[in-house]
């Protein structure tokens, strides 16, 4: 079975939650048989590979536009994925790309797509953008011949606005942990093992690191940091902005990080914070929790649908909640708590999307 993968900028070691999901997924997949090719936005690979653990890749060039990138790679991608691989099946990912779901079922293809969020309820959108995705959101829907959906959440939107009742719920997984015990990473950013608060992501507005850096600049003490890695796909006046504001208040920034440095952060920290108005299923939520870290969450719905104890949500807006939470971190003792992983382990989600692709 030849199956085309496209909605992603690409693997391995790319920033964003869809690109994590495609990582580690897909290759688990390409080991159980099936031929997976996933096309790459090629500004985005900073690399040479043609194969990545059994998996093909093939970069495509887009224009590195925020308005016209998504669109226009999935167009190529489709347009490729019919005539020179001849795929079964191609899986779209996210609502943006999935403009093009009608396109690859008019080319005859099988289509699979993963509704991973209503991207349009970010803050970084215009109008028309807003616009689009949701015209994405409804055409895929519509006419893909199998959905997925990351949460629960996602899925009674989907009932609710379209009808649609078949979608397969599978979540987003974490791998299993690797703790590191060594410090010389830490050593370079002039933080200690369990002195530090951690956040990680991509620098958009709804994010809210801002928001973050502003609660915790506002408690008195100099023993804690706070530690954030990301950075902005598109360089703007946020992102700018938010640097500052990190510099100003001594906030490590470390830019992005994968693999071993980001495995020492989560070792390491003493508590995760993602105080986001929007998300589909974090994964860097999921993996701190696969570290133990105690954690401190928006209440919104992606987050709820998690099912952690109520005295680590806050809402959005409360500023006075996030910090209460932060200063309790900061004074308490360390203890790791043991989190129910069970329903996000990627053996098991590659198991129920082959499923999905054997339906078809």
């Amino acid at each position: 079975m030849k199956i085309v993968v496209t909605g992603t900028r690409g693997i391995p070691n790319i920033l964003g939650g869809v690109e994590t999901h495609c990582e580690e997924l897909f290759p688990l997949i390409a080991e159980k048989g099936f031929e997976i090719t996933l096309i790459r936005r090629k500004s985005y690979a900073n690399d040479d590979l043609t194969e990545y653990k059994g998996v093909r890749l093939l970069d495509i060039d887009a224009p590195h536009k925020k308005a016209f990138e998504a669109f226009v790679h999935t167009a190529r991608a489709v347009w490729t994925a019919r005539f020179r691989f001849h795929a079964d099946i191609i899986h779209i990912h996210a609502v943006g790309p999935a403009l093009l779901v009608p396109l690859a079922r008019l080319l005859g293809m099988k289509v699979v797509f993963t509704h991973h969020g209503p991207d349009y309820n970010r803050d970084k959108w215009g109008k028309l953008a807003r616009f689009m995705l949701r015209t994405g959101e409804r055409l895929g829907v519509k006419y893909a011949d199998e959905i997925i959906v990351i949460s629960n959440v996602i899925n009674d939107l989907i009932q609710k606005k379209y009808n649609r009742c078949d979608a397969h719920v599978i979540y987003n997984g974490v791998p299993k942990p690797v703790f590191v015990t060594r410090n010389d990473y830490l050593d370079t950013w002039g933080i200690q093992p369990g002195r530090f608060i951690f956040a990680m992501g991509r620098f958009v507005p709804e994010k809210n690191f801002h928001r973050l850096i502003q609660a915790f600049s506002s408690i008195r003490q100099d023993k804690i940091k706070l530690v954030l890695a990301g950075d902005a796909d598109f360089e703007d006046d946020y992102s700018k902005r938010l640097k500052v504001q990190a510099a100003q208040n001594g906030v490590v920034l470390t830019g992005f990080v994968k693999g071993d440095k980001l495995q020492t952060l989560l070792s390491n920290a003493r508590t995760f914070v993602l105080p986001s108005s929007h998300e589909g299923l974090p994964i860097s939520l999921l993996e701190a929790m696969s570290y133990g870290l105690p954690v401190i969450v928006s209440d919104i719905p992606a987050n709820r649908e998690v099912g952690l104890d109520e005295s680590v949500y806050f809402k959005v807006e409360d500023y006075n909640r996030l910090t209460l939470l932060l200063e309790n971190a900061m004074r308490e003792t360390f203890w790791p708590i043991q989190y129910s992983m069970e329903n996000y382990q990627w053996e098991t989600i590659a198991v129920q999307t082959i499923e999905v692709y054997k339906d078809l």
